[in-house]
């Protein structure tokens, strides 16, 4: 695939089914399994009316369907059935083709979707992309499928309800536009950790990145994995670990020393792959920001601190990414009930966030402000109902200039600037739906 053809930047891209049509054509993925003739469900099909799900609200499979019958003749396969659309409006035929596609296909259209995006986005360091890379959560299905995959929690009551499916995820730093996440088991015998996830996550991203990640990817491991794929770190350190590392480095300067890096006994033991010269040449940096917060900082740019500092800074914008993926997109609602399913929605919300992130760029860049600083929630609900719900037209005219109305009004969807407002992390607990009443001892039930 050419990704210099491809050209997220311009007005004209039609409605987000010839988006995803222009980012992936058909011969992409049909290369890999060709359809019959008389195929409707061709695995291109398939893929995007699993992300047309996630972009409309988690849709039901019914509502897919008809979208079917709304696709224009260029992007359906070349058949009597496609051509005179006499297809069932049942979802039987839909619901196996989900389940006949290849983990492999929906994965790979994520994969090219990402890569043109990101081919295009504007470097962020030093004519470098970044990219913020951050550990989540996600509760699955209660089949035993997915439990045995993706166990539950436990605690001292027992097991839980719910699989927890553990994933790393990587955003570009100027567009926010995100790879496929890498995901695992976040409990149980074959538990793993954001470090090792991450290893599984850095091919896809372009060589020479730089990664920007918090204390928990503070560690020798995470720095030897991104310098071994070609990347460049800026990672917070906890104190403890900081101080060590200052007691065994040179100092260059106020507040600034060069070290060696070299891993522990532990960390050396966990990793017996490692050659035994296995070491980094890093900068180690403590950066003063308040009375109450100091950055410890480790990485392999040679800056000053409070540059790495202010790229670090941006680190938080993650945490609104990760929210968006998940709440905004309902990707905590996935119906899949099988391991290979629920790669197959990952996959699909990933391109649906980057195709809706796509259009808040679009509208950041006509009224010049960073694009995080439009909701996501505001843009997707205009993405949602201008582009896909009420999209009753095959004018090219009249489709323009319905993209021009969503980029208008995106662009009026900022994000209030409250400075001083700080919201800090808290759990809330649920609320129960009905009262607790205590239970009286020496009560006996009625017959």
């Amino acid at each position: 695939m050419n990704h210099d053809q491809e050209s997220p930047a311009v007005v004209d891209l039609g409605e987000a089914v010839r988006m995803f049509h222009r980012l992936v054509p058909p011969d992409v993925l049909h290369a890999q399994k060709p359809p019959t003739l008389s195929t409707v469900f061709t695995p291109w099909v398939v893929v995007w009316l699993m992300i047309y799900q996630r972009l409309t609200c988690n849709a039901t499979m019914a509502a897919a369907v008809g979208e079917l019958a709304r696709l224009s003749a260029d992007v359906l396969p070349d058949n009597k059935r496609a051509r005179e659309k006499s297809f069932s409006a049942n979802t039987g035929g839909f619901s196996r083709a989900r389940d006949r596609l290849p983990v492999e296909m929906a994965q790979r259209a994520a994969d090219e979707v990402s890569a043109a995006l990101i081919a295009k986005s504007p470097p962020s360091v030093k004519g470098r992309n970044a990219f913020l890379v951050d550990g989540s959560t996600l509760s699955l299905a209660p089949t035993d499928a997915l439990r045995k995959t993706y166990p539950p929690a436990r605690n001292q009551h027992g097991e839980s309800h719910w699989p927890i499916l553990h994933l790393v995820a990587a955003h570009e730093l100027s567009s926010g536009v995100t790879v496929r996440p890498e995901v695992g088991a976040m409990y149980g015998p074959a538990a793993i950790g954001e470090v090792p996830l991450s290893a599984g996550l850095m091919p896809r991203l372009p060589v020479g990145s730089v990664l920007i990640a918090d204390r928990n990817f503070g560690v020798f491991a995470f720095a030897w994995l991104a310098n071994q794929a070609g990347h460049d770190f800026v990672l917070r350190l906890t104190e403890k670990r900081f101080r060590s590392m200052v007691r065994q480095g040179k100092a260059q300067g106020k507040d600034q020393w060069e070290l060696t890096w070299q891993p522990n006994r532990w960390e050396r033991k966990s990793n017996p792959q490692w050659p035994a010269d296995a070491t980094l040449r890093v900068w180690l940096h403590e950066v003063r920001i308040s009375e109450k917060l100091t950055l410890w900082l480790v990485s392999r740019l040679p800056d000053e601190g409070c540059e790495l500092a202010a790229i670090y800074g941006q680190r938080q914008n993650i945490e609104t990414d990760l929210r968006d993926l998940k709440r905004t997109l309902r990707l905590e609602e996935m119906r899949g009930r099988s391991t290979e399913m629920v790669a197959k929605e990952l996959a699909s919300a990933t391109v649906a966030y980057n195709m809706a992130n796509l259009i808040r760029r679009m509208a950041a860049a006509r009224v010049e402000i960073a694009p995080r600083r439009l909701s996501f929630n505001r843009v997707w609900s205009l993405v949602k109902v201008l582009l896909l719900e009420s999209l009753d037209t095959t004018d090219p005219a009249k489709i323009q200039e319905r993209i021009d109305l969503v980029l208008r009004m995106s662009g009026q969807c900022k994000l209030a600037n409250r400075p001083g407002r700080h919201y800090p992390r808290e759990v809330i607990a649920r609320r129960r739906k009905f009262p607790l009443r205590p239970r009286k001892r020496g009560l006996k039930s009625r017959k």
